[in-house]
Parts: structure tokens; sequence; C-alpha cells
């Protein structure tokens, strides 16, 4: 069964593409097959980083929009995909135009809304908003997003938190990532793998003793994977990159203990 994961949370800059890119990673350290999708086309962050794996989704425009379907009917996967702030109208208007979500239980799809917040009203009540629309029509994952906040008790106290709870939902917490470290690789536009995989790391910190602490953490170093694309050197994949050994402990973390009860 193809599983549609939509990473949203309405209000710009709560990490939205930083979840989305991490579930990405996610998929190719596993070999999970999978599809990408960025719908954030005023940013790209998730087709910048991972241009090999995912395709720009214009979610104004219905037929494009369907891709999204189409991507996950075409093969037994996930698609991932990233969406911009401001976009439930979109999504809602996408949903309903072909009846998307009757469509999607019949072909044995399931959809999963991630919610991304940083724990204030806005965003507290945005998620509302969904629930109230969609109720148990999806899936629901929250994730707490420890680098854009660190009080949350207004969701955790909230009426949508319960409702969370009683649709079965998930919540997740995204611990704050060194802040010169996705600096570094968001402005590059790098992979978290292509980051955190050089043999000489330039930037080091207190994370690094987390990613040495961490005995799921490996890193390859210059060994190219299966899924690296043929056509791409292996100088391409070998070649000195930034650092991350923040993202990569942190990637292993989130992923592999708090995503392992979600069925992703």
């Amino acid at each position: 069964m193809s599983r549609i994961h939509l990473i949203g949370g309405e209000k710009g800059g709560v990490g939205k593409s930083t979840v989305a890119r991490v579930l990405t990673q996610w998929c190719i350290d596993r070999n999970h097959p999978f599809a990408a999708a960025d719908a954030d086309v005023s940013h790209g962050s998730l087709t910048r980083a991972y241009g090999e794996f995912s395709q720009p989704i214009d979610l104004t425009s219905f037929a494009s929009a369907d891709e999204i379907m189409d991507r996950a009917l075409a093969a037994d996967r996930r698609v991932i995909v990233d969406l911009p702030a401001q976009s439930a109208r979109l999504l809602e208007n996408w949903l309903e135009s072909g009846d998307v979500l009757r469509f999607a239980r019949e072909a044995g799809v399931s959809l999963t809304l991630w919610h991304v917040s940083d724990g204030g009203f806005d965003s507290v009540k945005d998620f509302g908003r969904v629930l109230d629309r969609f109720g148990d029509q999806l899936r629901y994952v929250a994730v707490k997003n420890a680098g854009r906040a660190r009080d949350f008790r207004q969701f955790d106290e909230s009426e949508a938190s319960k409702r969370l709870e009683a649709y079965g939902g998930r919540v997740i917490t995204l611990p704050e990532l060194d802040s010169a470290t996705m600096y570094a690789i968001d402005s590059s536009g790098a992979s978290l793998w292509y980051s955190r995989s050089v043999a000489t790391p330039p930037l080091y910190g207190q994370y690094l003793r987390k990613r040495q602490k961490c005995s799921g953490f490996q890193s390859i170093r210059g060994a190219r994977p299966n899924w690296w694309p043929s056509h791409m050197s292996q100088s391409t994949w070998s070649s000195p990159a930034l650092s991350a050994p923040a993202v990569g402990s942190i990637c292993w973390w989130v992923l592999n203990r708090q995503t392992r009860a979600l069925r992703l």
C-alpha cells in the first residue's frame, strides 16, 4: 500500500522543509521505495537538496497536484510532499476537486498530514482547523519543533491535542539542531547524507559527542550506496562537503527512535 505524507504547518519558518528533508533521507538510508514532491515553489528546499529524487508540484494547478496521487499509484511506495506556508486552502481545494480522499481509500492509498508546529497560538489554531475540516479522513502526526520553541504547553493543553489523540494521531519532537550547521547546509543546498558523510568534517561542536555516542549512526565515508544515481560519478559522491554532526545524529535519533511506531 502506498502512503502519501503531506508535510505542512501553515505558518512559515516552523521547519516544514527540514522535516520533509529528514523523512526523505530516512527513506534513502533504508532503501525504501519513495518519491518526493516539492510544493513549496517559492523556496524549493527539497528540490535543491534532493533533486535526483523529487519534482516540483504546483498546488494551484489540479493537473500538477494530481502528480502526487499519480506517484502513489505508479508503485507501492511512500510519497513525501513538502507543502508551502498558507497552503491549507489549496490542499483542501485539490482534495475536493476530484474527491481525492474517497479515491485514495478505494485505491488503498493512505494519507498522513504532518503538522509542524512552534507551539504558538496561531500554529495550534491552524491545526485545529485542519482537524475540523478533515476529521478522521486523514492520519496525523504533530511535530513539536524544539528549534523554534521550548514551551509547548499551549499545544499540550489544547483541544486540538485531545482530538489528535482521539484520532489515533502521533506526536514527535524534533530536537533543536545546531544553527550554524543548519545554516551551512541550507546555504549550500546539500542533502543531509552528503553533509554528514565527509572524511574531514570542518564543523565540530557539542553535537559531535552525540554523534559519537549514537550507536546507530555510521559514516559510510566514500562508499557509494546502491541508490546513488548511476550517471553521477564516484568522485561526485566522495568529494569533500559540509559536515553536519548534529544533523547526522539527530536524523538517526528522531527517525529511528520516534517514528518507529508511526508505520511510515
